[in-house]
């Protein structure tokens, strides 16, 4: 059982260590950006605006009744509004604070920090080349990264050997895949960051689960992958920025 504790104990929550130390915000050293920057020069695709007329079922008593953790795909693409609707889900902005220093989202978040950035391995999607994009929340748009042929076994390679269903992630329309800046979150936490932002990123799949299961579509969330091949996939250094996450997306077979 020794060899459990070290992460049990990481599990449990112990201020004690932020009773000598202050984090950097208190020591006003500057706080990190609120979004990742990016080349104003790239392929840019404007997002269709958000409304509830994509909705195939607004009962959320139903819909949490009948989420689950969906690995069967159709080959029916998603459509760029549907995949729009589940990025603001997820990952969009409701409000800007007056003095630019937080945003609030459709998602709770540990002192409204919101360390994560967006990703998107698109297979089969109405309108987009297969390829990598990432999610610019501010403007609910999507930046182009680059082109990926034959996208399908990279995703297979990188999800590893699944339990269940196995290469069920490279049938999907979309991989969503979750990267985190820690520092924004350790700038104002310091060194009790790292639970919460854990704890953050489970508010965001659940409700990309929600949102799907609103849509016909199912989500299945993906925590077996290889980390470096992601991170690599996407540009990630590793280190100050990583993956932490993964879910595919697809719309359900009709049975």
């Amino acid at each position: 059982m020794e060899r459990f504790k070290a992460n049990r104990d990481f599990l449990k929550t112990d201020f004690t260590p932020m009773k000598n130390r202050k984090p950097d915000r208190a020591l006003e050293v500057p706080q990190p950006p609120l979004v990742k920057d990016y080349d104003k020069t790239s392929t840019i695709i404007e997002l269709p605006k958000v409304s509830e007329d994509i909705l195939t079922n607004n009962n959320i008593l139903k819909c949490i009744e009948d989420r689950r953790s969906v690995r069967l795909y159709d080959n029916s693409p998603l459509s760029l509004k549907e995949l729009s609707y589940l990025l603001w889900a997820t990952q969009g902005i409701t409000k800007v604070s007056d003095n630019n220093t937080f945003t609030l989202r459709t998602v709770p978040c540990s002192g409204a920090t919101h360390s994560f950035e967006t990703y998107l391995f698109i297979i089969n999607v109405e309108g987009l080349s297969q390829g990598i994009y990432r999610y610019l929340p501010l403007e609910h748009e999507l930046l182009f990264i680059y082109e990926i042929e034959n996208i399908e076994n990279k995703i297979n390679d990188l999800t590893l050997e699944q339990p269940f269903v196995p290469k069920f992630a490279s049938k999907a329309s979309v991989v969503f895949a979750w990267s985190t800046v820690p520092y924004r979150s350790e700038w104002k936490f310091d060194v009790t960051a790292h639970k919460k932002i854990l704890i953050d990123v489970g508010h965001i799949c659940q409700n990309l689960y929600l949102a799907s299961e609103s849509i016909n579509a199912g989500t299945c969330a993906i925590g077996i992958y290889d980390q470096n091949m992601v991170d690599n996939i996407l540009k990630l250094d590793g280190e100050n920025e990583f993956t932490i996450y993964l879910a595919a997306v697809g719309k359900k077979v009709i049975k």
